[in-house]
């Protein structure tokens, strides 16, 4: 089981914060997730990112068990944010523009379950978030030339996230010329359409 006493490498904040005080939690994966942790911890209003296992049915499953693609789990990054400094809208738009988000378990070069795009809300308000924004956002992917929209949105509660080892955590910080696929990919998402 991976330890939860740290502290993010990056913001500072324990790993194992809970959401409160009105900040919102939201599970996002979208290939490796070393690149979308970076992408979401960039994110102003972003209070917290952890990378972890998510999705699947094996319990306290290990990297080397997820990279078999026989425990169901995606790399998946936790997400703790303020709703006042970054909407839900604002945040899953970082999201979609930073991965293929047409790819069907596979990002780029990585291919796998482990690799697929898909979202877990904590909230009502973000589940219906999410589905319009996909939505909107899938109009502007087909007239672009590119496949429908392959994420999974899953609606509340989330299944259990399983903490990544330590060495996953902070990961493109502590090698900044890591491996990353991720950056934009030339589709902007709607703004202001709910």
């Amino acid at each position: 089981m991976a330890d939860t006493s740290g502290t993010h490498v990056v913001l500072g904040t324990p790993l194992d914060m809970q959401a409160e005080d009105g900040n919102l939690e939201i599970f996002l994966a979208g290939g490796c997730f070393w690149g979308v942790e970076r992408f979401m911890w960039e994110t102003p209003g972003v209070i917290l990112t952890s990378t972890g296992y998510m999705g699947g049915k094996s319990t306290a499953p290990t990297y080397v068990q997820v990279c078999t693609g026989f425990t169901g789990h995606a790399e998946t990054v936790r997400v703790i944010y303020d709703p006042k400094r970054v909407t839900t809208q604002e945040l899953l738009a970082v999201f979609f523009e930073n991965h293929d988000p047409t790819q069907v378990n596979r990002q780029g070069n990585d291919l796998g379950t482990q690799y697929r795009s898909a979202i877990w809300t904590t909230t009502a308000e973000q589940f219906e978030v999410a589905q319009l924004l996909k939505s909107a956002y899938e109009e502007r992917i087909i007239a672009a030339g590119m496949p429908p929209i392959a994420t999974e949105i899953h609606s509340p509660p989330p299944p259990v996230f399983y903490l990544a080892e330590e060495y996953h955590q902070g990961y493109l910080h502590k090698n900044p010329h890591g491996y990353c696929n991720h950056g934009f990919n030339g589709v902007e998402c709607p703004s202001g359409v709910f």
